[in-house]
């Protein structure tokens, strides 16, 4: 059997857990070579994407979390202005109401001239829906700083501290609801954005938002997607676990019974967004073999150091490599990973986007990615990873600069409930008790 051939699922066990921190997760799965549906984050295979394509919008858990990847995403937050449970309720039925609408497509409405115009006309006459997802999760400051909504924060949800090589940007970070909105265009995205922006403007104030964009690239010679490329030039996105498996979706990503949140939570996921700038001048003048050992990866392959000849998916053996001679034990998959048989309980679901924002006032470029992860449980996933990351090499060349953590509202079952009815319904509980 090739190395893709081996499936995601048979080699979940030996992985253990997901690297993430300061900026790839370079622990292999396997993949197979010939799957029904693209995982995560597969790079999207060009010419395959249609502005027909359609997401479901209906359904227990929200679009935008297990989906795979399009070419383009962003990450927008906003200061939400409702001083009670009524006007809350309003702003999730409204915010309902648009997203239903950009995610399934439709004409524009043609209003009196005299008005202003129902829509951008950034897609014309018709919006098609072009793979368009909309992820609603809210912030730790939307329940802090409401007394009559604070009994019902998720349990783990608190505001994004500084981990020691970050340089947070007090205007690039936290708030009180964000959106994740996805699509196989950027056009798609920006017309999404601006429609919400329009629509609820009296709720809804936009903070601060980042773009993002994964490369488009044509399938390997056997069909099989290859991991898109992060600005450093790694392969990035071969290590996430399979989206498919339901179960183990329940166990990393989706919050249950078991995982001791509030009610209402039941169906949503931590969600955690960093900012995180490459150094890519400097990385450019490091030598190629200082780059691997960093990463603990071939630049070119992505193959583990300890297997060179192997596919980007063949896991490292560091039991063979206790004394980190092929694979450093400060490398950044290694630090992320250990394999220690503890590590399983930090897996975490990865979704991030390139971002290139320009030039700095240094005359640098202003590049790097927008990480995106999930879990059910924030401490034991992104945070936890993220300290074993803390003093690796890598640190030399990224610095976090924003972002925040989020939880991913439970989704909208039917086209008569709003986003977040089940919280809505325990905050009237809760004032009436």
């Amino acid at each position: 059997m090739s190395d893709r051939g081996h499936s995601r699922r048979a080699l979940l066990k030996s992985v253990g857990g997901l690297g993430v921190g300061g900026l790839v997760a370079a622990c292999p799965f396997a993949a197979s070579a010939a799957r029904a549906e693209p995982h995560v984050t597969d790079a999207p295979l060009a010419n395959r994407a249609s502005q027909e394509d359609r997401t479901p919008f209906h359904g227990a858990r929200q679009a935008g979390v297990v989906t795979p990847r399009p070419a383009h995403g962003m990450v927008a937050s906003f200061a939400v202005v409702a001083d009670d449970v009524d006007a809350l309720e309003a702003l999730f039925r409204r915010l309902t109401e648009r997203a239903a609408f950009l995610t399934a497509g439709g004409p524009v409405p043609e209003l009196d001239p005299k008005l202003p115009p129902a829509d951008s006309g950034l897609l014309g006459p018709v919006a098609k829906p072009d793979g368009l997802t909309i992820t609603v999760s809210l912030g730790a400051s939307l329940f802090d700083d409401r007394p009559w909504l604070a009994p019902l924060k998720p349990k783990r949800l608190t505001r994004m501290t500084r981990f020691p090589n970050d340089a947070l940007n007090a205007d690039l970070c936290h708030g009180d609801l964000a959106l994740q909105i996805c699509a196989n265009s950027q056009d798609a995205t920006i017309h999404a954005l601006r429609d919400i922006i329009k629509s609820i403007p009296d709720q809804l104030i936009l903070s601060w938002k980042q773009e993002g964009a994964v490369p488009v690239i044509a399938p390997g010679p056997d069909g099989a997607a290859e991991s898109a490329r992060n600005f450093l030039g790694f392969r990035d996105g071969s290590a996430n676990p399979d989206s498919h498996d339901e179960t183990l979706m329940d166990r990393v990503v989706w919050v249950g019974d078991a995982h001791g949140e509030p009610d209402w939570a039941a169906g949503g996921s931590y969600q955690a967004v960093r900012i995180i700038r490459n150094f890519v001048e400097r990385w450019d003048r490091t030598p190629l073999a200082e780059q691997e050992r960093i990463m603990g990866r071939a630049k070119m392959s992505g193959a583990p150091l300890d297997k060179l000849s192997a596919s980007e998916f063949v896991a490292p053996d560091y039991d063979r490599d206790t004394d980190g001679r092929l694979t450093p034990l400060t490398s950044h998959i290694r630090l992320a990973n250990p394999r220690d048989g503890k590590s399983d309980a930090n897996l975490i679901l990865r979704r991030p986007f390139n971002y290139s924002n320009g030039v700095t006032k240094s005359g640098q470029l202003d590049q790097g990615l927008l990480f995106i992860c999930y879990q059910a449980d924030l401490d034991a996933g992104f945070i936890a990873v993220q300290r074993r990351l803390d003093g690796e090499p890598l640190e030399e060349y990224v610095k976090p600069v924003g972002g925040g953590y989020f939880y991913v509202l439970p989704g909208v079952p039917t086209p008569s409930d709003p986003y977040g009815r089940a919280l809505i319904a325990a905050a009237r509980a809760s004032r009436a008790g």
